[in-house]
Parts: structure tokens; C-alpha cells; sequence
């Protein structure tokens, strides 16, 4: 398992090793104990499994708020989507930024996102599912989102988005985003 810290720190790419042979192939996609030796240290209690049947779909960016904040570990399972994370961290140098990584069943990818990030993607296939541990429960009077387009954000989606929902479509910018709970804290050495 090869894990790989992106541009924006805490967020990293795990690319598991992928055993195969004539029967098909084998992969570890979850280690505590891997993660734990990266530095990565957290307890996930929930799984999720979304399905997107077409091509465009654009889920995102969500988040939630403190004390119920997530940090997720995401795959997709079927097809390919590019992911996207965004610190919304008050205080860190990082603010507003984003990083995106292409997920799909074929590269096996994942991405690890730490709590105080917004999170999204968009499918670029059709018949698209992605999985995720989350390491807190989700709580609808926690939820949030802000404008999948924002552009003082500025993602590059790689696509024009076909299919959003209502309440994404609605989202705030984030400047408007006054509740957000989530301070940066410099790590210790």
C-alpha cells in the first residue's frame, strides 16, 4: 500500500498493491496499522455506497460541521470519477484550496480526506459507484455544502456537470458560509 500526501496537507492517495493471477486479483484496501505508520490516525465507524448512473453527475461539495465533522476514505468501486477535496480550515494557509484525484475500479485509488475539508465529485462514466468510510455518524442538523462552481474556489471539474441536486445546485459560496466550525490547528513536532 503506497500512500502519498497531495498538495494540500492531511489529504492523501493510498494506491493499494494489487495481487492478480488467473483467478483475478487480491487487494488490501484498508490497513489501520498502514495508516497508523503514515500518520494517519482515526477510527471509522460508518461505510457508505453511492450510485450515480450517468456520466456528469456532480455530487458536492459537502461537508459537516462540528462536533459530527467526518473524515472519509474514499473508492470508487465501478467506473471512474474525478474527486475533490477542499480545505475550509479557518486559519490555514490552505484555505479555499483544493486537490483532485481520478478514482476509478480500474486504478483502485483512494483518497483519504481528514476532517475540515468540503468534499465532491463528479462521475465521468455512466453506471458509476463509489464507496467511503466515514470516521463519525452522519447528522442532517451538522450538513452543509457550498457551490460546486465557486469561483473563488475555481475547480476544475474537468466536465460540465449534467446532473445536480437541487440542493447543490443552491449551495452558498463560501464566502457566504459564516457557520463553519472547522479551525486549522498547526501540527505539533
Amino acid at each position: 500500500m503506497n500512500i502519498e500526501e497531495t498538495s494540500l496537507k492531511g489529504v492523501y492517495v493510498i494506491t493499494p498493491q494489487v495481487f492478480g493471477d488467473a483467478r483475478g486479483w487480491f487487494m488490501e484496501s484498508w490497513s489501520q496499522r498502514k495508516m497508523e505508520e503514515a500518520g494517519i490516525f482515526v477510527d471509522f465507524v460508518q461505510d457508505n455506497h453511492s450510485f450515480s448512473a450517468q456520466k456528469g453527475t456532480l455530487r458536492g461539495l459537502h461537508y459537516q460541521l462540528n462536533p459530527m465533522s467526518q473524515a472519509k476514505l474514499i473508492r470508487c468501486t465501478r467506473g471512474e470519477l474525478l474527486d475533490v477535496a477542499v480545505d475550509i480550515r479557518k486559519g490555514s494557509p490552505q484555505y479555499g484550496k483544493w486537490v483532485s484525484v481520478r478514482l476509478s475500479a480500474e486504478n483502485k485509488k483512494q483518497i483519504f480526506i481528514p476532517r475540515g475539508f468540503a468534499h465532491g465529485f463528479i462521475t465521468l462514466t455512466d453506471n458509476v459507484e463509489v464507496q467511503y468510510k466515514a470516521d463519525n455518524y452522519y447528522a442532517p442538523e451538522c450538513d452543509g455544502n457550498i457551490r460546486w462552481n465557486d469561483p473563488q474556489i475555481g475547480i476544475d471539474w474537468e466536465l460540465e456537470p449534467i446532473i445536480l441536486s437541487d440542493k447543490d445546485e443552491k449551495a452558498p459560496l463560501l464566502s457566504e458560509r459564516t457557520n463553519l466550525n472547522f479551525v486549522y490547528e498547526e501540527a505539533k513536532e
